[in-house]
């Protein structure tokens, strides 16, 4: 009886979850696959590999009036991306190989503390999905040695609430500025180390300090903004490069310059910070 009990409650947790998702057969074929054909070793880089080609596409994730957790594998942005190899890596680590693991995993991932209540609830600054993935325990945030580590982020971000217009759920909601505006507070005066654009070079410091696979966060000098974009860490012969969803390739690739090159190209960048998956 007690068996039948608690297959009855993983049922409905099951059930409960589909329902308050967005997601097409082929995404769930993919995520599938994925997961069944995965090493037990399988790292962040072999997950992220698998999607190389996969077409780049913003706001994916707003394309319900309500929040519901959006799965999609066949279009990504350098967050989704991020959100969608990292689920996949901790199901694995964990285990944990069937299409509601998933689920689970990347809504804890992609909310705070785990929880779907809403569009406020959704991590939208990466800072604040940073603190909150470390707290779980999920993530940790490399900030050491100094060197490369020498430079301070002072966090000062407030561009959600300053340019409602530009998101579609606080255009259709004001309402939720409110909210959004005290999640920027909160975060607003924290600072963080990171490793500034000139010292993203190919030495062995470098190498010993950021691993493949890792979590980059390209921060910024942006009004408003913390951080510009995101990838993983692809150590090759020339030196570091990134993994992405990018925006100008138009698909999922590993950058073919060398990230230091690729850095200098963008005035706004200052550097790198780099998070790793426990």
């Amino acid at each position: 009886m007690k068996r039948y009990i608690i297959g009855m409650m993983v049922l409905l947790l099951s059930l409960s979850v589909s329902a308050q998702t967005t997601y097409t057969k082929a995404d769930s074929l993919t995520v599938c696959r994925l997961l069944k054909e995965a090493p037990a070793n399988a790292s962040t880089l072999w997950f992220a590999r698998q999607f190389h080609g996969v077409p780049y596409v913003a706001h994916t994730l707003e394309v319900n009036d309500r929040e519901q957790l959006v799965v999609n594998t066949r279009q990504l942005d350098c967050t989704t991306l991020v959100e969608t190899v990292t689920a996949l890596t901790l199901c694995v680590k964990q285990e944990k190989r069937q299409w509601t693991d998933y689920l689970q995993a990347l809504r804890i991932l992609r909310y705070r503390q785990g929880v779907l209540n809403g569009y406020p609830s959704r991590l939208h600054y990466f800072t604040d999905w940073i603190l909150d993935k470390q707290q779980m325990g999920l993530v940790e945030e490399i900030q050491r040695p100094n060197p490369p580590f020498t430079a301070l982020q002072h966090i000062n971000v407030n561009f959600m609430s300053q340019h409602p217009g530009s998101y579609k759920a606080l255009k259709a909601n004001p309402s939720l500025v409110k909210e959004i505006r005290q999640q920027e507070k909160a975060l607003t005066g924290k600072t963080f180390r990171y490793i500034p654009k000139l010292a993203v070079k190919n030495t062995q410091l470098m190498r010993q300090t950021v691993k493949d696979g890792d979590i980059i966060a390209i921060t910024c000098k942006k009004k408003g903004l913390e951080i510009a974009h995101l990838g993983f860490a692809v150590w090759q012969k020339d030196g570091l490069h990134l993994l992405n969803a990018s925006q100008l390739h138009h698909k999922v690739v590993t950058e073919p310059m060398p990230l230091r090159q690729y850095l200098q190209k963008h005035s706004t960048h200052t550097g790198i910070r780099v998070i790793r998956i426990k």
